[in-house]
This record gives C-alpha cells, sequence and structure tokens, in this order.
C-alpha cells in the first residue's frame, strides 16, 4: 500500500471520528453498559473467640485505658444467606475495623473492608466498603466507594444491624446493601 493510501485512510477516519460531537460519542459509550441496582441480603459472622477466630487484633493502644480507642482489628468474616452460622456461605467479608471514638458513650468504628463473593451470579465480584459504623446504633449506614467484576464502578450504601452480640465480642450482623454498577 502506498503511503498516499495510508494518508487517505487516516484522514478518512479522523474525519468521521472527529465529525461527531461530544454527546453522541457518550452515547455510543453509555449504550455499551447499563446502569444496574441491586440489593443484596447476607449474614457477617465476627467471631473473635475460640481456636479459629475470624477477626484478630493486630493493633491496639500503647498505654492501658478504659476505652479501646486504636485497637485494630484485621478481618476474614464469613458472609451467609441465613443468619445461622452453619448457612450456606455466599462470601467473605475482608479488611479491618479500628475504634475510632474516644469518647466512653460513643463506640464508632473506622471500617474498610471487601465483601468477597464466592457463590452464586457475584462469584467473583467485591465491592468495597469504607466508613464509620456507630456500633450503638441499632441500623448503621455505611458507604460504597467501589468494586470489582460485576460491581464495577459501584456506589451506594449498606445497612447493618446486628442482630447476636455475646460477651466474648462475637456477633451476627445481617446487612442490607444496594449498591448502583454497570453490567
Amino acid at each position: 500500500m502506498s503511503s498516499f493510501q495510508y494518508f487517505t485512510l487516516f484522514t478518512l477516519y479522523f474525519t468521521i471520528f472527529y465529525s461527531m460531537d461530544g454527546i453522541e460519542v457518550r452515547k455510543i459509550i453509555k449504550s455499551q453498559q447499563t446502569e444496574k441496582k441491586s440489593h443484596l441480603h447476607f449474614f457477617f459472622h465476627d467471631i473473635l473467640s475460640g481456636k479459629n477466630p475470624s477477626a484478630v487484633r493486630i493493633a491496639g493502644p500503647l498505654n492501658s485505658t478504659i476505652t479501646t480507642f486504636g485497637a485494630t482489628m484485621m478481618i476474614d468474616d464469613a458472609l451467609t444467606e441465613k443468619q445461622e452460622p452453619t448457612s450456606k456461605i455466599v462470601g467473605r467479608a475482608q479488611g479491618l475495623y479500628l475504634v475510632a471514638a474516644q469518647r466512653d458513650h460513643e463506640f464508632a468504628l473506622l471500617v474498610v473492608m471487601n465483601f468477597a463473593f464466592v457463590e452464586g451470579k457475584y462469584k467473583g465480584s467485591t465491592i468495597s466498603i469504607l466508613g464509620r459504623n456507630s456500633v450503638l446504633n441499632d441500623v448503621r449506614e455505611m458507604p460504597i466507594i467501589g468494586g470489582t467484576g460485576l460491581f464495577r464502578f459501584a456506589r451506594g450504601y449498606a445497612l447493618a444491624h446486628t442482630v447476636r452480640f455475646n460477651p466474648t465480642g462475637d456477633a451476627i450482623v445481617e446487612y442490607n446493601v444496594f449498591v448502583s454498577h454497570f453490567q
């Protein structure tokens, strides 16, 4: 092919491409992806006691205080379909939470975690959470800041409600997750 033919093809390509205005280009890109809203419901099992805990303390305050301000827990908690610990595992909550409030009457955590799904439609996908969990509130809201796989460009919120808590610190938390994502 001669250089003139290359030049002609190159010019033709860019003439067509640049003749479209930005709105048309955005329409073409948008048509390739549709935004979807999903509601997920599962139970989070945070186990601090026993031989095989799913949450372990990795850091804490340097001085002994009445509060646990600064305590940092690393987690790999099961996410199940139902409240019972023996229920089918649909994913794992992996990350950490830190005690972020210094006042005795206010118990709040900074939560940094991923919901990594291992079963069903969302297997291999994750949802990322980063936010404040005011543990003493009946229902807590935390923001979804992203995701992977089917949850690419995810945004939304997660509602957490503690359904069981025992003196050793073990907890079962019900999650209702409302997420917008592209498919």
